[in-house]
């Protein structure tokens, strides 16, 4: 058997109904481009691998403790027989030629490192997290404290519009196997959040550069993984939706210390790191109040 073009990761935790219609709308297409489908799952307790050996078959499973989404996706690379890695998100349905356009257009611009599709929420908007600029000091103080966004979000260019970022979504993620082994994968030190803004970082670095390509889209169920959506059935315990919350935070502190603590004087980024301690304070708070 020939090796196949793509390799698609989805990482897997308690979302079995999610992953179904995840998994059922990949098989619909995965004839646009020769694929495998690998998922990845944390320790699932609602039944997702027994359903996935039953009525997927056809999907590669492996499984693992719940050591979070970096760990997660990492886990599958040894089983990656594709020259590409398409990171899926299980919260996500894929729409027609989402495979066959991507594809080709990562194969066509050889500068291009990674790129992305346009994901398209339930309310039928963008989801903005799919175009974002890394997080300086000045870029995440105007997005998280003065929520001056157009800048973060690339809202000045149109949605319809293909172009150059920083950083893409970890939800839909598409790049070269070489590119991966050559920056060395997710970072394993973020547990969940900033993982896919990091790899964007290290891509970049490693001279390439990351497209938003609209041209075709998928649909993502968001926030159903972290409990941010109460009609849909799927229940977030408590503590873990504190983990999750608190572990984004953790991420902006251990993006910085990583890429760009020596841009700055040393005072300068001593005050930057007390800020990040301080939202997270804030945000501590603010999720016991609403759970």
């Amino acid at each position: 058997m020939n090796k196949p073009k793509l390799s698609v990761i989805i990482l897997n935790y308690n979302t079995k109904e999610l992953l179904a219609d995840c998994l059922r709308s990949v098989k619909t297409y995965m004839d646009e481009v020769s694929m495998e489908v690998i998922v990845s799952d944390n320790a699932s307790t609602d039944g997702g691998p027994d359903m996935i050996r039953k009525n997927f078959p056809w999907v590669k499973l492996t499984e693992g403790p719940n050591s979070g989404f970096s760990k997660g996706n990492n886990r599958a690379k040894n089983l990656v027989n594709g020259e590409m890695v398409l990171f899926l998100n299980p919260d996500t349905v894929v729409h027609k030629d989402v495979f066959l356009k991507t594809v080709r257009y990562l194969e066509e611009h050889t500068d291009v490192g990674a790129v992305t599709c346009k994901l398209v929420l339930q309310n039928g908007k963008i989801d903005k997290d799919i175009r974002r600029r890394f997080p300086t000091p000045w870029i995440s103080f105007s997005h998280l404290i003065l929520k001056m966004n157009k800048e973060y979000y690339y809202e000045s260019i149109p949605e319809n519009a293909t172009h150059e970022v920083d950083a893409i979504q970890g939800a839909f993620f598409l790049t070269w196997k070489k590119i991966l082994d050559k920056v060395g994968w997710f970072d394993e030190e973020y547990f969940f959040d900033g993982e896919d803004i990091d790899l964007c970082y290290q891509i970049h670095k490693a001279g390439y550069k990351l497209v938003y390509y609209p041209d075709t889209y998928i649909t993502h169920l968001k926030g159903v993984t972290k409990g941010k959506v109460k009609k849909w059935n799927h229940k977030v315990d408590p503590k873990q939706k504190m983990k999750l919350r608190l572990a984004g935070v953790a991420s902006m502190e251990r993006f910085y210390r990583k890429n760009l603590w020596n841009n700055y004087p040393l005072l300068f980024s001593y005050f930057v790191i007390l800020g990040i301690k301080l939202f997270k304070v804030v945000r501590f708070i603010k999720v016991r109040l609403t759970s």
